[in-house]
């Protein structure tokens, strides 16, 4: 069974790794992958922006880490997304996948993180 969580306030990544490592299935970690989104400067198109106003849906996001955690060789699959006004900067999400071999771990990555940037957060680019 994967380990599923979600951190409704910023995450320690050094405690939520030792955490993982805790785990009783510890040893079939082959590999840890982290992405943390933060707040750029400019848009997609180049378009300077200031801020963000973001929010998120928690059941989307629950739905979201299940549908990948029931991948195989995955042993865990967390997330902390940030909400409200972010600078420049700030955070918007942090998510760890862990699992076995790269062919696992790095597909769920992108796979995650796509799906929580097109069906989990609202944001709003502010110039």
């Amino acid at each position: 069974m994967t380990d599923i969580s979600i951190a409704e306030s910023r995450p320690s990544l050094e405690e939520w790794l030792a955490d993982i490592k805790r785990g009783p299935d510890a040893a079939r970690i082959g590999m840890y992958l982290i992405h943390n989104g933060v707040v750029r400067g400019t848009s997609r198109d180049g378009s300077p922006v200031s801020a963000m106003q973001l929010t998120y849906d928690r059941d989307r996001l629950r739905t979201a880490l299940a549908e990948i955690g029931s991948r195989p060789g995955l042993v865990a699959v967390r997330a902390w997304v940030n909400e409200g006004r972010l600078d420049v900067g700030d955070d918007i999400m942090m998510v760890v996948v862990a699992g076995d071999i790269r062919e696992h771990v790095i597909g769920a990555l992108q796979d995650l993180v796509r799906l929580i940037k097109t069906e989990v957060v609202k944001e709003t680019e502010l110039a």
